[in-house]
This record gives C-alpha cells, structure tokens and sequence, in this order.
C-alpha cells in the first residue's frame, strides 16, 4: 500500500492502530431459540474497522473511498467522537475526539448524508439562529455568514420555508450551510451529493470547492460519485473490509491501476450463438453489445469483433475512474 506522509508540524489528524469491532447477538430462527437465548447466548464478531494508521495534514481535502459496509462511516463517526473505538489513539487538532471536549466540538463539524441534522419543522433560518447560539455566535455575525453562503449556493430563496417542505438538493444545501456555519477547522463529509440530481451534484461539488480554497479546512469526504472525489480530493484512501488497501494521489492511482477499455458496438442480426471476446461472454440472441477488457486484451478483442458479420458503430473508449476504483475494490 503507497502512503502519503504528511509533516509531523502539520498533522490536523493522526491515529495509530484505530479500529472498531461490534459483537452481535447470533440468534437461530424460532421462539424456543429466543428463549434459550436468555441463558445461553452465542454472539459473533464483525470488524467494522481493522487497526488504522493515518496522518493527514491541515488543509487536505482526502476523498475515502469503499464499498457499503467497508468502514467509511465507523472511521468518521470515530473521528468525530460520535462512537467509541475498540483499541487504538486518535488525535484531531489535538484532542481525543470521543473526549467530546467542547473546544473540540466548537471546531468541528461532520454531515451525514442520509440524516438530517436541521430541525424538520421550521425553517433553516430559525434553525441556523439556534446554532448560532450553540456556538455562541453573534447574530449579525451568523446572518452575515449565512446569507454570504446561501447566496454561493444559489439558495436565498428558500432560508425561510419549512425544512421538510424543501427538495432534497435544497435540504442539503441547508444542511451544508448549517454544518459550516460555525466556520470549523475540520470537517468530515459522508455522502453529501448522496440521491440528487447531476445539477444539484455539481452545483454542491462547486460550492464545495471554493469554500475549501477560500477557507482551508481540513476535510474527508465519502462519496459514491466518483466525479465527487476525482474533482475535489488531494489524496485518496480506499477502504476494503475494513482494512485500508491505498492510501496515495488520485493521480497515481490511475497511473498505477489496470486501466480497461469500454468497446460498444451493435450488429444488424442478433447473434445466433455463444461467442467468447477475450475475457467477455456474449449470449446468444444478444445484438447491442458493450463490453470492458483491459489494455492488454485490446487487440485479440478487436481481431475477433472484426470477423463477426454485421459489426456497426463499433466505439471504443477508455474506462472511467469510478470503473478504475471498482475494479480494484473487487481484486482485494
């Protein structure tokens, strides 16, 4: 695994051997298992985080990157202090997050992307007000940031209608200004484009990009957009199972993954038998075609897709990064 170092001075957020492992109950089916249970329960254990070194700079903007269940969210709720580890040290702007020391907490901010963190009922502004006074935030200070981010966001129109009566793009734009609002030195990111719309995406990455270079937080972003974390992230961990399996540049992950080629093309009959391209299998019957070989299958696959009669708008191109990191994720 590379690993990107960052200058002792310099570290916002350092952990050494940080992991997380849940116990379950194991129930078998059935009332009389569930009464057993009481004196005889069996329980399993699932690591949800494998011992993790990291140290990540001031400034950084790292994009974490795994499959559902991987630890992406166990390391930012760790981090934030929501959860407690099971073993290991962590440091963030040198505090021990799970401490939940206020000094800490009023420099801070993490948004998860499938809650809502605002007030359902009224509006983002009366909710920001009250914010404000959590943080202890003058109130012609907070109105002035509010506004000045709101109008970034393309979003002054909707700072007094009632949060649930809001899109989902607009809530979260909402939500984003309510976890900056406070202006915090390190913010941790869970899937903040999660369900919009391409407009609302880019508009939210935008955003994102110019807070970051007008105000240099330290951030960890997850994402399943790809464009999210190619876009906005000096770095890039990606997380396997709980285990950290890269840790380097976008750049050089590119570089230095298998990279693969998208061939599409369609025939003028569907085919009436099994025929196998390079690595690929296409079915009998099959008349659209679009397959993804690797650099080096290229040439055997175009030599046998040039004796198929009836090959049309053949279209080769060259796989995206989110094909990149998939790939990966799935040779671990």
């Amino acid at each position: 695994m590379q690993t990107a170092n960052a200058n002792k001075s310099e570290l916002v957020i350092e952990t050494k051997g940080l992991s997380r492992v849940y116990k379950t109950y194991k129930k078998k089916e059935g009332i009389l298992e569930s009464i057993k249970g009481f004196w005889d329960r069996q329980y399993e254990e699932k690591v949800a985080l494998a011992p993790t070194d990291l140290q990540i700079a001031g400034g950084q903007i790292v994009g974490l990157v795994g499959a559902n269940g991987a630890g992406k969210t166990t390391l930012l709720k760790m981090l934030s202090g929501l959860i407690h580890p099971s073993s290991g040290t962590a440091q963030v702007l040198g505090y021990t997050p799970w401490e939940r020391k206020h000094d800490y907490l009023r420099q801070m901010s993490i948004l998860l992307g499938q809650k809502n963190q605002l007030w359902w009922d009224i509006s983002p502004m009366d909710s920001y007000l009250l914010l404000a006074d959590i943080y202890d935030i003058d109130k012609a200070t907070a109105i002035k940031r509010i506004h000045h981010l709101a109008e970034i966001l393309k979003a002054e129109h909707v700072l007094q209608t009632q949060l649930r009566r809001l899109s989902l793009g607009e809530r979260m734009k909402m939500e984003i200004i309510g976890a900056l609002l406070h202006e915090p030195k390190v913010l941790f990111l869970d899937e903040p484009t999660i369900g919009l719309d391409i407009v609302a995406q880019t508009s939210i990455r935008q955003f994102l990009a110019e807070y970051a270079k007008e105000k240099k937080p330290t951030i960890i972003l997850t994402s399943h957009y790809m464009d999210d974390i190619a876009k906005l992230s000096d770095r890039l961990l990606l997380i396997s199972k709980g285990k950290m399996v890269y840790d380097g540049t976008v750049k050089d992950f590119t570089k230095k993954s298998r990279t693969y080629q998208k061939i599409s093309f369609s025939l003028s009959e569907p085919l009436d038998k099994d025929l196998h391209i390079a690595s690929q299998n296409l079915t009998k019957g099959t008349q659209e075609i679009s397959i993804q070989i690797s650099n080096e299958e290229l040439q055997i696959a175009l030599t046998q897709i040039t004796q198929i009669s009836g090959v049309q708008n053949l279209k080769i191109e060259e796989a995206d990064f989110e094909d990149s990191i998939h790939a990966f994720l799935e040779a671990q």
